[in-house]
């Protein structure tokens, strides 16, 4: 088994992949869309189903894309996003809805390239250890690869052709797609640090493990070498390499992203969450993430449930 395969296999448990499908866009002609921000933890996303298009980020050479083609900004940099005829003499665009999911469309002349567009939260353990590892843009042509090219088309027909729940099947389809990305993307570009790079190298790969399956247990550094089959001194060694922390920082890093997760894109209690990474109470919980995020979790709901009313209205 590559080493690719088996850093999946071990991440996998606390892996989610959750895509947010916002424009399924049908353009001609010169055109141009420019795409802000994607948010904290999100990562954005162009999947194009036909023709060509460029994508620009601020201080970076432009990207030409084509069919088959998917690009992911991990980082959620923003962009603009615009046709191979250039930017003069825009189209003008029309914008319509459907299930939550905009359909935008140039007028004037004949469609010759189709994008879903978006953005891609990562529910790992802990999204910044994850997020961390990868490069500023991953880029996959999958032209020619008959079961990515099969999986995108479905996407696009269930888009287009509008029938009931087609979001929802849309959505769960490109999940299973940005899994397959990143398997791609790994067997290219074999992770040098993070925690990718933790679960695939031989010294420090079941014991990260062992960590991200049970963040709440009180693992002690003579269990985790003994995990990992090497001694004390190497393990941190390796850790400090990779990750540039030792296994109980790395270990405290992990239960505190875990913790941040859950407290943003959950209802959970504090109590319960306090339980689930290992404090001994709440109490405890919030003062270590005010140490770690320089805000409590209370704080931390309440401006996410207010980014969220915002990013409501404004859709």
């Amino acid at each position: 088994m590559s080493a690719a395969y088996e850093t999946l296999d071990l991440l996998a448990p606390v892996l989610r992949v959750r895509p947010e499908l916002q424009d399924f866009c049908r353009f001609g002609g010169s055109w141009s869309v420019s795409h802000s921000s994607a948010g904290e933890g999100w990562a954005a996303f162009h999947i194009v189903v036909k023709g060509r298009c460029v994508i620009e980020r601020p201080g970076s050479k432009p990207v030409n894309l084509e069919a088959g083609d998917v690009l992911l900004l991990p980082h959620g940099d923003g962009h603009v996003a615009y046709g191979v005829n250039g930017r003069d003499g825009l189209r003008q665009t029309t914008t319509t809805y459907r299930e939550h999911i905009r359909f935008k469309q140039t007028e004037g002349d004949e469609i010759d390239t189709e994008l879903v567009c978006g953005r891609l939260h990562l529910e790992s353990a802990s999204e910044n250890l994850l997020l961390r590892t990868l490069p500023p843009v991953i880029l996959l042509r999958l032209s020619g690869l008959r079961r990515y090219a099969e999986l995108i088309a479905t996407i696009r027909d269930e888009l287009q052709d509008a029938r009931p729940g087609a979001a929802s099947i849309a959505r769960d389809l490109s999940s299973a797609l940005f899994v397959m990305l990143l398997r791609q993307h790994l067997e290219e570009e074999p992770p040098t640090t993070g925690l990718l790079a933790l679960l695939s190298a031989r010294e420090t790969a079941r014991a990260a493990a062992a960590m991200v399956a049970d963040p709440a247990k009180s693992w002690n550094l003579e269990e985790l070498a003994s995990l990992a089959a090497v001694s004390r001194a190497t393990l941190v060694r390796a850790f400090r390499r990779l990750s540039g922390m030792p296994p109980q920082t790395f270990l405290t890093e992990l239960r505190l992203g875990l913790a941040r997760n859950r407290v943003i894109h959950t209802s959970d209690t504090l109590a319960d969450i306090a339980v689930a990474v290992g404090y001994q109470s709440e109490a405890a919980l919030s003062r270590a993430m005010h140490r770690r995020f320089a805000t409590r979790p209370g704080a931390m709901r309440k401006s996410q449930h207010e980014i969220s009313s915002a990013s409501a209205q404004v859709d």
